[in-house]
């Protein structure tokens, strides 16, 4: 348990952002609010989903603000003395006017080693880009993305066999703990942050819906990251015969003579032609349906492909 008294304001709405606030909650830290994005309706019946942030803090009897503009909560904030606030996985590029409501300011966790990747998919872009290492940067905020100074990174070597959620909860976890650990550090002015190198700074984008529909004219291997990349949101999307599936795992295989989007059944495997080698199909998922591996797809599908 931490003696630090402090008041920490935290920023998050993401999934990933509820490792971190549950590990300040559990080192004893004082979080005098949350601040989250708007609940929102999703699925076909528009069923109302909360943050996870949010039922975190409500079981906690701690405050939970949902501010449609940040600017309508500058004075809520200026009501607590000299808060410091802790941002994760917000959504939403925080103005300088909120900013400066803060002492020393508002503390960012980052999964990767910025200037590299700044922006909104920096885990799925190291997987696509098939990366040897990523990390985790804890950084003071400014009000340009991604690009203030640098408290503290710790590197992490990649096996290249990551998947985007099993990616997001390994940095999510040891993210909470690195910034758990260091934030007394920095409360006390102990820990000083160093600017960034503007030169190298690299940019990664949002992802969309439509990034996910595979393009078989790619070679296999970018496929195969794609695939790795995309599997939590918004999925790897084909069609196999008339039936439209998402591709949740696959292997690259040497060609067997197919064009790009061609396909061919042989014996317990399904092979798809790329620009460059091929890719035999491991586990996917019809729609509508349970993932399955491609044999009992094969089992049950066999007549449509």
């Amino acid at each position: 348990m931490t003696n630090i008294s402090k008041t920490i304001l935290f920023f998050g709405t993401e999934d990933f952002s509820a490792h971190t606030l549950t590990a300040l909650i559990n080192r004893g830290f004082s979080i005098g609010a949350i601040i989250t994005k708007p609940d929102t309706r999703r699925g076909r019946r528009s069923s109302h989903t909360q943050p996870r942030v949010k039922t975190i803090g409500q079981a906690h009897g701690i405050p939970v603000w949902q501010p449609t503009r940040l600017r309508d909560i500058a004075d809520d904030i200026q009501r607590f003395d000299n808060p410091i606030g802790v941002l994760v996985s917000y959504g939403k590029i925080i103005p300088q006017s909120i900013i400066d409501l803060f002492n020393p300011g508002i503390i960012n966790l980052h999964p990767s080693l910025l200037p590299q990747y700044r922006g909104p998919s920096p885990i799925e872009s190291a997987i696509l880009a098939g990366d040897t290492q990523t990390g985790i940067s804890i950084m003071q905020l400014s009000a340009q993305m991604d690009a203030g100074p640098v408290y503290l990174q710790e590197h992490i070597t990649l096996s290249g066999r990551e998947t985007s959620p099993e990616l997001y909860d390994k940095l999510g976890t040891r993210g909470a703990e690195l910034l758990s650990e260091t934030l007394p550090r920095i409360i006390e002015g102990t820990l000083s942050p160093s600017p960034q190198d503007e030169d190298t700074a690299t940019y990664c984008q949002l992802i969309k819906k439509s990034d996910g529909l595979i393009d078989w004219t790619k070679p296999a291997q970018d496929i195969e990251r794609e695939i790795r990349a995309y599997l939590g949101w918004p999925g790897s999307r084909a069609s196999i015969g008339q039936l439209d599936v998402i591709v949740t795992a696959a292997h690259v295989v040497s060609s067997p003579g197919l064009t790009p989007g061609e396909y061919t059944v042989f014996g317990d495997a399904i092979i798809f032609g790329t620009t460059h080698n091929a890719l035999c199909i491991d586990r996917l998922k019809p729609i509508g349906k349970k993932e399955m591996p491609v044999q009992a797809f094969l089992s049950g599908y066999k007549a449509i492909v």
